[in-house]
């Protein structure tokens, strides 16, 4: 079994409209984690990558969505977790200045 650092657990940050007012107004940051990640491991990975205190993780599995490919054969995306990390800091974090 190989150790985890916390980049292989922290995929990407999710930057929608809902993942930033999140951000704004509830310092909650979104981002797309390993498959086999647990919340113990994405709070710590979070912790050590962005250098802030978290309060709580949650996560959830995103199911794959069917779309047309090519000539309207039915395909589908792709399967992903994601986890929603609430930190203890006053004011937002801007992710954007983080990556």
């Amino acid at each position: 079994m190989s150790v985890k650092t916390p980049y292989d657990i922290i995929i990407r940050p999710v930057l929608t409209e809902k993942a930033v007012k999140l951000n704004e107004k509830e310092n909650k940051l979104v981002f797309e984690v390993a498959m086999d990640a647990n919340k113990i491991e994405i709070k710590k990975a979070v912790e050590e990558i962005f250098g802030v205190k978290v309060k709580e993780v949650r996560t959830m599995i995103v199911k794959p969505k069917q779309k047309r490919v090519g000539f309207g054969k039915p395909g589908y995306t792709k399967k992903w977790k994601k986890a929603i990390v609430r930190i203890e800091s006053e004011e937002p974090i801007n992710i954007a200045e983080l990556i």
